[in-house]
């Protein structure tokens, strides 16, 4: 499966985290951020730089999760009503700390709380099987200037 996730180029030649808190995890938590598709990944990135800062030098990272390896799934009938909400920030941060401090696998399957229907896919830099995915490539990514208005 190839998933992509869009980030500054100086950040675009290896899979780090930063630790930093987000919705499905708390800050110290080491987690990589991808999207099932360039589209989602960069609405990912309009909503969370609020439009500022989109004139960077960006570049999409083209990563590849093995078909073999386990994927965790996390339903919407598993989340609470209105859990895409800031509101429930710390219920969602709660679901991912779970899941990397169980360290059950390299990869979690979330739901988008920007596109219903849409999936984001967690990496655990720290499970035992995350050398199993790998960085294929990156290409240079330049937000619309529309987008930015």
């Amino acid at each position: 499966m190839r998933v992509y996730r869009i980030t500054k180029a100086r950040y675009a030649g290896q899979l780090t985290a930063s630790g930093g808190a987000a919705r499905w995890n708390s800050r110290g938590q080491y987690v990589i951020y991808t999207a099932a598709t360039r589209a989602l990944a960069c609405l990912e990135n309009v909503v969370h730089l609020s439009g500022e800062g989109l004139e960077a030098d960006f570049k999409v990272m083209l990563i590849d999760i093995p078909d073999a390896l386990f994927v965790e799934k996390i339903a919407i009938d598993q989340l609470p009503d209105e859990w895409f909400t800031f509101q429930n920030y710390n219920t969602c941060q709660q679901i991912g700390d779970d899941w990397l401090q169980k360290n059950r696998s390299a990869v979690l399957q979330v739901p988008s709380a920007i596109i219903p229907g849409e999936w984001n896919y967690l990496l655990n830099p720290l499970h035992p099987e995350f050398g199993r995915i790998q960085l294929i490539g990156s290409e240079p990514f330049v937000f619309d200037p529309r987008i930015k208005k």
